[in-house]
This record gives C-alpha cells, structure tokens and sequence, in this order.
C-alpha cells in the first residue's frame, strides 16, 4: 500500500462506527446512553483518522462538532430534543454549504469528492445542486418524523431511513455522474 494510502476499512468505520454505536446503546439503554456513546465513538474515530491519514475528513468533522454540541445539551439538560434536532442541523449545514458554493460559481462537491469520480465543471455543479436540494429534504424530513412520531421510530428512522435514502438518492446520480463522466488519461 502507497504511504498516502488509507486502509481500506477506515472510512467505513468512520463514517458507521458512531451511528451503529448509537443504535446498539439505544436498544440497550435508551437515548441518553446512546448520545453519550455517539459521543464518544465520534472522537474516537476522528483521532483514529487524524492518526492514521495525518488529516481529519471534513464532513464527519462537521458532523462531529455538531454531536459536540447538540449530544452535550441534551445530557446537560436531560432532554432529549436537542439530539434529535442533530441531524436537521447537520443536512441543513451541508444544504447552505452547497448552496452557498453555487452561488459563488464553486461547486463544493468536486474538492470534497473529486478524487473518487471524475466528472466535468457541468457535472459537479448539477450534482452539487442535487445533493444541496436533498440536503434540505432531508433536514425538513427529519424536523416532520422527530416532531411527530416517537422516540423509537425518530432512531428507527436516523438509523435507516436516513441512511437508507441518501444511499438509494446516491445511486440515482449514477446516470448524470456517467454522462458527465470524464475518462481517465492512462
């Protein structure tokens, strides 16, 4: 493996580790436990990327600030609103992020994933777009289940739902991603 090459299993555990914790502490012990743990796992695996790649990833350090924040308020004041506001914060920052990028003519998507699909100016900014308009869906999204719904479809839905349609929206992309796919040089 290459010196600047990162294991293969880090990202994934980078990016699961902390919602599959929160889960599994969830059914055992229920949300103050299983905010407390994402807590933990989150900085955990930040400095185990920091160790290993000499960098931290932006989104999940973004997304680590945060559960920072909204996990610290909810275990300070035994209530639970706060992380289950998390996720509407960290899609709506994400959303404003990209918006704000197309409006300046830079489609942010492109540094953030430019090294693993190559596609022309037209392309990242159209998805870019895409991504911004989902990103707000999904933040309004979560304000409707966690505000309707109980505590144990809002984890349900954090957990799978979430995941589940930013996995099935990614796909989605894949056509616009191949007709603006630029060919590798070699």
């Amino acid at each position: 493996m290459p010196e600047h090459a990162s294991p293969r299993w880090l990202k994934p555990l980078v990016d699961y580790a902390p919602i599959a914790t929160f889960f599994i502490a969830y059914l055992g012990s229920g949300l103050m436990v299983a905010t407390a743990a994402l807590m933990v796992v989150t900085g955990a695996v930040l400095i185990l990327s920091l160790a290993i790649e000499r960098r931290l990833p932006v989104m999940p350090l973004v997304t680590a600030a945060v559960v920072g924040v909204f996990g610290g308020l909810t275990l300070w004041l035994n209530d639970e609103t706060f992380i289950k506001m998390k996720p509407t914060i960290v899609q709506a920052l994400f959303a404003a992020v990209l918006f704000g990028g197309l409006a300046v003519g830079r489609p942010l998507l492109k540094p953030v994933m430019g090294m693993a699909w190559r596609m022309d100016e037209a392309g990242w900014r159209i998805l870019s777009f895409r991504f911004a308009v989902f990103f707000a869906a999904m933040a309004i999204l979560n304000e409707i289940v966690w505000r309707t719904q109980t505590t144990d479809v809002w984890v349900t839905f954090k957990v799978f739902g979430l995941l589940g349609l930013t996995f099935v929206f990614a796909l989605a992309q894949a056509p616009l991603m191949q007709r603006h796919h630029i060919p590798d040089e070699s």
